[in-house]
């Protein structure tokens, strides 16, 4: 699926770097997409944009609680400490983004610089075809947008128009909704707005956990990013439309957001 090996295609995706989830993401569609030598490059942002680390944690504490942030930063150091050591002794493993890509010979590099008059200076040189984002950290501007031959696309994890914005999986569990989504669209100046490509619902379990859901939707939208990509190289794509005003936005959970979220039987873990 995706593979078109006649059609010359450059592809470059923008994320973050995120050891955990989006992870999960790349190790799933790079082992199944039968085409890797399209991916011209991927290019990972810092975790969260331009947030220090300092305000980072603060957020990650405000949303885990101390219980759930203790368990996510010992998983956070063992995986910074076991990378570290992978790139020291060249051993043929992988714990973060970087180490993904130079597993399978795929360039990338680092910034947050996303829209900066230099860096889209590269990309025109690059001839990309498309652009896709997978939980990239910052606000495509009009210039990056338009740069590709077939534009941005960006995958979603719910049934747009609704849960827009942060933390769908989050929210969709939070509502108690039965089923969850995942949106493949075009990006255009405003969030989660653009044409819908491609969209799936998947059933969310009686013991779904936060994690559980992120990991599951990560894994299926993979699957889901082969097939939009296929369709785009085909120009076989059938829009759906995206309209805001059927739709739901919902901004990063606050810590009463969480508690809430607990007191109703949600579970992050």
């Amino acid at each position: 699926m995706g593979d078109d090996p006649e059609i010359n295609f450059r592809i470059l995706f923008i994320t973050q770097d995120d050891p955990f989830y989006v992870k999960i993401f790349f190790e799933e569609f790079f082992k199944t997409y039968n085409a890797l030598k399209e991916i011209s490059g991927v290019i990972i942002a810092s975790s969260m944009g331009k947030k220090s680390a300092f305000q980072l944690g603060k957020q990650m504490l405000e949303f885990y609680g101390w219980v759930d942030f203790i368990k996510m930063g010992w998983k956070y150091s063992l995986v910074r400490l076991s990378a570290a050591s992978n790139d020291i002794f060249y051993r043929k493993k992988y714990y973060n983004l970087a180490q993904l890509c130079r597993f399978y010979g795929i360039k990338y590099f680092t910034t947050n610089a996303i829209n900066s008059e230099g860096l889209l200076k590269q990309l025109k040189e690059m001839d990309l075809d498309l652009i896709i984002s997978v939980a990239a950290p910052v606000l495509f501007k009009k210039d990056l947008i338009s740069l590709p031959r077939y534009g941005c696309i960006n995958i979603h994890n719910a049934k747009l128009p609704k849960y827009r914005g942060m933390m769908p999986n989050f929210w969709q569990l939070y509502h108690g909704e039965k089923t969850t989504g995942i949106t493949i669209h075009e990006i255009n100046s405003k969030i989660d707005d653009g044409r819908i490509l491609l969209q799936n619902e998947m059933e969310i379990s009686k013991d779904e956990t936060l994690d559980s859901l992120i990991r599951k939707t990560k894994k299926a939208g993979a699957h889901m990013m082969s097939e939009a990509i296929r369709r785009i190289k085909r120009e076989d794509v059938r829009y759906l439309e995206n309209t805001a005003a059927e739709g739901s936005y919902f901004s990063f959970p606050k810590h009463e957001d969480v508690k809430e979220f607990k007191k109703r039987g949600g579970r992050i873990f």
